[in-house]
């Protein structure tokens, strides 16, 4: 099943009861003149097991200890929005599976070729899908994105994924001659950053999830990075976030700010559909299947992370 995202834009009161999210309104809570009955019926539920991402995008949020509790027994990943409201933190459940301790054994002594070997699959499969979202909507030669792909090494010593990057975002976004990409750059970083933000909490959970590690990275190495095996992983994935905002700017679309319908645009990055050994899946389910296959890597029964192909 397809885990729920849900976003908060606007003042509200989450708490729980009987497993349920209830979202409440304060104008109507502080209303001491209306009926009980009549606010329990603006009461709004989700059942917490149908949720795997929530937004929380405004100061005025008021949140229960008890149902984070239960969102986090429930490895609902958990994302907190800046005064520019830009997701800046993400919660994780500390226990995600019932044999982590094991599976942390299995990754903590993962050995540096198998490390290098799984970060030039990482590679190559993100250089694949970058050089399909091209073909797919630009008419620019891939032929080079292509051949630099099945040039990766073990480890990426060339460093074809630079390579590969600056190919591509030159061409992507052709339309918008100032365009690099820049965290603090021109539109449409805010929304590539929004974008990406969203990917790697639906990475980390399903990390979580395998009883992986997010903070131990098979390549991106950060004392102040928690999430360094998300930030991995999440590679092959980001063409699809490209893609989705490659289709919003193609529109025309004022992007000088990051309004509640781009965020809602955006929010449908776990609902994408992505092909997963030749069948169509969301993409939330997709990341599963990566992570899973990961942890098998790490325990010697996989050689060969699953990453999927843009259709």
């Amino acid at each position: 099943m397809i885990k729920k995202t849900l976003y908060f834009g606007n003042p509200a009161y989450l708490s729980t009861r009987n497993n349920q999210l209830i979202v409440k309104l304060p104008e109507v809570e502080k209303n001491n003149s209306l009926p009980e009955s009549f606010k329990k019926q603006n009461e709004v539920l989700f059942p917490i097991e149908d949720l795997g991402v929530i937004i929380l995008d405004h100061k005025q949020i008021t949140i229960t200890h008890d149902l984070m509790g239960k969102l986090l027994d429930n490895n609902v990943a958990f994302i907190t929005c800046d005064n520019k409201r830009m997701p800046t933190g993400l919660m994780l459940p500390l226990n995600g599976n019932t044999t982590q301790s094991e599976r942390y054994t299995h990754q903590i002594n993962a050995t540096e070729p198998l490390k290098k070997n799984l970060w030039q699959q990482t590679i190559k499969a993100k250089i694949a899908n970058q050089a399909a979202v091209l073909k797919k909507h630009r008419t620019c030669n891939t032929r080079n994105m292509l051949y630099w792909a099945e040039s990766v090494k073990s480890g990426d010593p060339d460093n074809y994924e630079a390579r590969a990057a600056a190919y591509y975002w030159k061409e992507i976004f052709h339309q918008l001659p100032d365009f690099t990409r820049r965290r603090e750059g021109i539109p449409p970083n805010n929304l590539l950053n929004y974008g990406y933000a969203i990917l790697r909490a639906v990475i980390a959970r399903n990390l979580v999830a395998s009883g992986l590690l997010p903070t131990l990275g098979i390549h991106h190495h950060n004392r102040y990075n928690a999430y360094c095996l998300a930030d991995d992983i999440m590679e092959p994935y980001r063409p699809f976030v490209d893609e989705l905002i490659l289709s919003i700017v193609d529109t025309g679309h004022d992007l000088t700010e990051l309004t509640k319908e781009l965020k809602s645009n955006i929010l449908q990055i776990p609902t994408l559909d992505v092909v997963m050994g030749n069948k169509k899946s969301p993409l939330m389910i997709a990341a599963g299947q990566t992570t899973a296959s990961l942890y098998q890597c790490y325990a010697g029964k996989l050689r060969k992370i699953k990453y999927p192909k843009i259709s």
